[in-house]
């Protein structure tokens, strides 16, 4: 059976994380393996302050005494917090159609985590941010840019809110990564019987590798029993998709995480960063 790493830290953006998963799981016939991390910071604080230099020996033991007393009320407390937000994550899932769903809670940083768990993953889902969402809507997960980066399966980022997937746009520039969607697309059983269009952003009206590549990938999505809507456009490619995606009424964008950067190992292509900002829908994102 195929699996879905989901990540979750019980956010709004997470909230709509579950309904994606359940409808990737029921598509792909795959189980679910919903993950919380509890933050290690705090611990680690308190179990690395020395206070006598500062406050006099008698004083620090009896301070650094409260301060452990705190630090395990706390991790009680991170406990009962990872349960509650587990248990509200198997039961939106189970209720919308995942049939298998394990639970796991770790307790660290949620990147450490991510090469073991991931190996035995087809596909990553997480929210596009976190719990401080409300405070900057205009940026990215703290976690988002690394997990995509250091992914090496295909990474499901989510919007705010949940909406039945139907028409599909693949934003395909010939790399890689390109041609790893297309593959993905034309093979898994999660696109079968939805609209799919491809798009290219050209340089001009004649760009013959432009022109080439769409053809390309055109024949290939028939291939795969599709009959495409493939378009070619000029202009800002985060721009153009992003518009292609409003008119069209686009449900789920496919992208690749890098072009042909050199610099692809060092951060996300700037392309694929400003689209997961401004992007209203979920963005499946290969590396």
């Amino acid at each position: 059976m195929k699996r879905i790493l989901l990540c979750t830290d019980g956010s709004i953006f997470a909230q709509s994380s579950y309904r994606y998963g359940a409808w990737f799981a029921q598509r792909l016939g795959a189980s679910v393996d919903v993950l919380y991390v509890t933050d290690a910071r705090g611990k680690a604080t308190a179990e690395a302050s020395n206070l006598s230099g500062s406050i006099g020996l008698g004083a620090s033991e009896s301070l650094l005494k409260k301060l452990v007393e705190v630090e395990h009320e706390r991790a009680r407390l991170n406990h009962e917090r990872a349960k509650l937000i587990l248990d509200d994550a198997e039961q939106v899932l189970t209720s919308h159609g995942a049939t298998s769903v394990r639970r796991l809670h770790k307790t660290g940083f949620l990147v450490d985590f991510l090469e073991t768990l991931e190996a035995d993953a087809d596909l990553i889902v997480l929210g596009k941010r976190g719990e401080a969402a409300e405070f900057a809507s205009g940026h990215l997960g703290a976690n988002l840019e690394r997990i995509v980066r250091a992914s090496h399966k295909p990474c499901l980022v989510t919007s705010r809110q949940y909406q039945p997937i139907d028409r599909v746009l693949v934003a395909y520039d010939g790399s890689d990564s390109g041609q790893k969607m297309l593959t993905f697309v034309t093979q898994s059983p999660v696109f079968k019987g939805l609209e799919l269009h491809i798009m290219t952003v050209a340089k001009s009206a004649d760009d013959a590798t432009a022109t080439t590549r769409l053809d390309q990938a055109r024949h290939q999505a028939q291939q795969g029993g599709f009959e495409p809507i493939c378009v070619m456009q000029q202009g800002n490619p985060e721009t153009e998709i992003t518009k292609y995606c409003d008119t069209n009424t686009v449900s789920l964008l496919l992208m690749g995480a890098y072009g042909h950067s050199r610099i692809r190992y060092l951060v996300i292509g700037s392309t694929t960063a400003q689209v997961l900002r401004s992007s209203h829908i979920p963005v499946l994102v290969f590396r």
